[in-house]
């Protein structure tokens, strides 16, 4: 009977924030709530595809910045790009600068306007550069940091998933989602992933262990300010939010992991 729930997270993450091809069969809070606990094990699963094809593609004799194009690529094609197509969304609402109603319907329009395509160009040009950092010093140290950064942005979601976080609209994912964690559950999934980081780095040394503790630690912060900025001005979180949450959180991480 304890299996149930579980099985049923794992089939709404990886239902919903991935192009895995599962059947979710569950659609309530409850299967959202194990759903979203779940997530970061959707992120070790895109981020060790684009880890490695990236590692594959510097051992076969390609530079480093055609292996991080490849990585950072990875993502956005197991996603339909759903996470960056919701950062594009979520900051053409926070840049229109117009009332909380009027924001929401300008996020949901179809086309991407300046705000959006600033905000893509920039974030995707920073995981290219950082991604191209790592492997520019091993390829197993590349692979590391698009593994952590997918998991640390996943582990975003489930913190934005937490009691007490409302959902701007009455409708869709992120309305699915909004406060179905527990709070102690959120924080033993980020210790956990956390630690994991940690020991994944632990294999080049301390300083290693450190810059990825610290590489996870940051994506939550950066994604925690974004939260808390799109919750003032929405009235609360959408799947647009996620997506940015996402994509920031990521983004912190793999700078953070290309330093030292």
């Amino acid at each position: 009977m304890f299996r149930i729930p579980a099985l049923h997270g794992l089939r709404f993450a990886f239902g919903t924030l991935t192009v895995v091809p599962v059947d979710v069969r569950r659609w309530d809070r409850g299967a959202a709530r194990a759903g979203m606990l779940c997530a970061p094990l959707a992120g070790v699963v895109v981020g060790g595809m684009a880890g490695l094809l990236g590692a594959v593609l510097l051992l076969a004799g390609s530079g480093p910045l055609l292996a991080a194009v490849c990585a950072a690529a990875v993502p956005a094609v197991l996603t339909r790009g759903l996470h960056l197509d919701g950062l594009a969304d979520t900051a053409d609402g926070l840049g229109s600068g117009k009332p909380a109603a009027e924001a929401l319907r300008i996020m949901k329009q179809s086309d991407i306007g300046p705000f959006g395509v600033v905000a893509l160009v920039f974030v995707l040009l920073g995981q290219v550069a950082a991604l191209a950092e790592a492997y520019g010093d091993s390829w197993e140290r590349g692979a590391l940091a698009a593994a952590v950064a997918a998991t640390a942005a996943r582990l975003a979601l489930t913190l934005a998933a937490r009691r007490g976080i409302p959902a701007a609209r009455p409708e869709g994912l992120g309305a699915a989602v909004a406060g179905v964690v527990p709070v102690g559950g959120a924080l033993a999934v980020a210790a956990a992933v956390t630690g994991a980081a940690a020991a994944g780095g632990a294999l080049s040394g301390t300083y290693g262990a450190l810059r990825t503790a610290a590489a996870v630690l940051v994506a939550v912060a950066a994604a925690e300010m974004l939260l808390r900025h799109c919750t003032r001005r929405f009235g609360g979180v959408t799947g647009d939010v996620f997506g940015g949450l996402a994509e920031t959180a990521g983004t912190a991480a793999l700078v953070v992991l290309s330093l030292g």
